[in-house]
């Protein structure tokens, strides 16, 4: 069936690499600046993201980011405090054996790292709590919109996609807003705090260290270059084991290996997979060793041209003991917060793509929703009558319709049974009724009352859908029955499990109710599966029952005992019979042919089959098969 919503073509969540996330090194040994990603970039390009639209996240907060902020930068202030009080220490009180002095300049030490770590600790809580609020109120409007969107998006998206942009992302953009935004502010503050400092100490000392520091980085982003195609590969390597795991290791995929043999194979292919990370990992730590070693006998000239400087009588300028220390320590510093300004840009780049592809799946169109003048029809005092009016239906991108003038009535309390080839139109008219699609043309009507002027929630009330593919939650039986119902007592559970004849074998189990069903129902066979759907559907008592193909997966012997509780069921309630054996809807009180999206013929059982037509050519077809179904 072809999807209604193109899902967007946007890059999967990057996986770490084999060396998780880098980050940007304070000495020769480090990583250097971060590049952009060439994936962010594209990102970007194709789903821009306007700076006032993340800003609006953050608007609620403003006054803790102010004090944020703040904090941050009185921190990095008083961190520079230190150098200076190490000048005056080795300059005055040590030499003068000023007691009062040094114990001043000892104290001014000490209580420099104490106000800073305290200071630290409230900036990571306050930062840490605002990240966490945006990043929740984020989550909670993605997974909601996520449920509004059309069912054609999900069949055109990957369900790992999904997963990775309300998990992945978000978490990552959590790692942004808590540690890259306040990394980011931190090092700017300090570069440029620390370089003022070594100007009011020494200018000269200063242009010395500034004319040194860019060989450094020029070698620290060539080594970053190197790597980026190592890393790259490992990604993709990363991403490949991922799958393999996801692949092989679900419920279906371990059934899957174990009966046609692959086992071995799966095994193999992991194995090479994991070698080729392995060597990946190595070629990474070896990349650019050399540059970096010369990096490393550049920084350890540094001091010893500043000391050679400080010496020099025509380049001292005067210069204390104490103010040589402290330009040293100021210098030393200086490395990290200078690659993680260099890193901005980066950092820029890769947040605005963990916004942009969150944002990618908010902006996808909702077609479907909840009007804004809703009428209500109440679930126990509904007739169920069901009225389709010229009904017409086109999936986006398709060439024809699917379903072509529909003009059917389905009266209260009814049967009515839709039969057909495959792609002739049946499921998706049966996705009207329940409202997966919304007509192109057209209108579904219940009780004279259009879906579209009904809330989603009462549609669904109105309406229980039981299709061939049942869906049980890892979970207990019980809880899987009231999923459809959070406040159904035991008592209404039960009488629904008796009336789709699936109370005995539950009662049966050692565990009964609180028997755990397994992953996606695997515990049991797929007619129980059948049963414990239908008792999931019948605990909300809808006043339409629209029954997909419920049993054509089912053999004759399970089809006979699900179908008697389908016919159980149905009595009384409107019900939608969708079926490929025609053996199962003989008695219903209309049946319905339908022909690429027309219908052809419709009638009772007896009618169709003295018309001669379609229906009966159909029946005729599963003549061998129907009378082995009904016998």
């Amino acid at each position: 069936m072809t999807a209604t919503t193109t899902a967007p073509e946007a890059p999967s969540t990057r996986p770490s690499g084999p060396h998780g996330n880098e980050t940007s090194g304070g000495h020769p040994g480090g990583r250097g600046p971060r590049r952009k990603s060439p994936a962010d970039v594209a990102q970007l390009r194709e789903h821009p993201v306007p700076l006032r639209r993340i800003a609006a996240l953050f608007t609620p907060h403003r006054t803790p980011l102010a004090i944020v902020i703040a904090i941050i930068v009185v921190s990095s202030l008083i961190g520079l405090a230190t150098p200076f009080l190490t000048k005056h220490l080795i300059d005055d009180a040590i030499p003068q054996q000023n007691v009062h002095l040094l114990l001043l300049l000892v104290g001014g030490m000490l209580a420099v790292t104490v106000v800073s770590q305290a200071l630290g600790v409230i900036q990571t809580w306050m930062s840490t709590k605002i990240g966490q609020q945006v990043m929740h109120g984020l989550r909670t409007d993605l997974f909601t919109h996520l449920q509004r969107l059309p069912l054609g998006f999900f069949t055109r998206t990957r369900g790992g996609e999904v997963q990775s942009r309300l998990t992945n992302d978000v978490n990552a953009m959590q790692g942004v807003v808590t540690n890259s935004a306040t990394s980011v502010a931190t090092n700017i503050t300090t570069a440029v705090g620390t370089a003022a400092a070594m100007v009011v100490l020494s200018w000269r000392l200063s242009l010395l260290s500034l004319l040194v520091l860019p060989p450094a980085i020029w070698l620290t982003r060539r080594v970053a270059r190197l790597r980026r195609s190592i890393q790259s590969r490992a990604q993709r390597a990363l991403a490949d084991m991922q799958t393999q795991i996801e692949e092989s290791l679900s419920v279906s995929g371990v059934l899957l290996a174990k009966t046609v043999g692959s086992g071995p194979a799966l095994s193999q292919r992991f194995r090479e997979t994991s070698s080729e990370l392995t060597e990946l990992e190595l070629q990474s730590q070896m990349a650019g060793r050399w540059r970096m070693g010369t990096m490393a006998i550049v920084f350890a000239a540094i001091p010893a041209l500043i000391y050679l400087a400080a010496g020099l009588p025509a380049t001292s300028g005067g210069m204390t003991i104490g103010t040589l220390v402290a330009f040293t320590a100021l210098q030393a510093a200086l490395f990290r917060p200078m690659l993680g300004v260099l890193n901005v840009g980066a950092e820029v780049v890769t947040s605005m793509a963990l916004f942009s592809r969150v944002f990618e799946f908010l902006d996808l169109p909702v077609t479907i929703d909840d009007p804004d003048d809703p009428v209500r029809i109440a679930p126990r005092t509904a007739r169920g009558e069901v009225t389709l009016t010229g009904v017409s239906f086109r999936y986006d991108g398709a060439d024809r319709d699917a379903l072509d003038a529909i003009d059917l009535a389905l009266p209260a309390g009814g049967h009515v049974a839709l039969v057909g080839a495959t792609g002739s139109g049946k499921s998706t008219l049966a996705g009207l009724v329940s409202r997966l699609h919304d007509p192109t043309s057209g209108s579904v009507a219940i009780d004279g009352v259009d879906l579209r002027d009904l809330t989603l929630q009462n549609v669904a009330d109105l309406v229980g859908v039981v299709s061939q593919e049942t869906y049980l939650l890892h979970t207990t039986i019980r809880e899987n029955l009231r999923y459809a119902r959070p406040d159904a007592t035991d008592a209404q559970i039960e009488a629904a499990a008796k009336a789709a004849q699936v109370h005995d074998l539950i009662e049966a189990l050692p565990d009964g109710y609180d028997t755990l069903v397994g992953a996606r129902g695997h515990r049991f066979s797929g007619g129980e599966q059948q049963r414990i759907a239908l008792a999931r559907t019948i605990l909300r008592d809808p006043a339409v029952l629209v029954l997909d193909e419920a049993t054509s997966a089912l053999d004759n012997t399970t089809e006979r005992a699900v179908q008697g509780a389908l016919d159980e069921v149905s009595r009384g309630r409107t019900t939608l019979t969708i079926a490929h054996r025609l053996s199962t809807v003989q008695d219903s009180d209309l049946i319905v042919v339908l022909d690429h999206g027309r219908i052809v013929e419709r009638g009772t059982h007896e009618e169709l089959l003295a018309a001669d037509g379609r229906y009966a050519r159909l029946w005729n077809s599963q003549g061998t098969s129907a009378v082995s179904v009904v016998s």
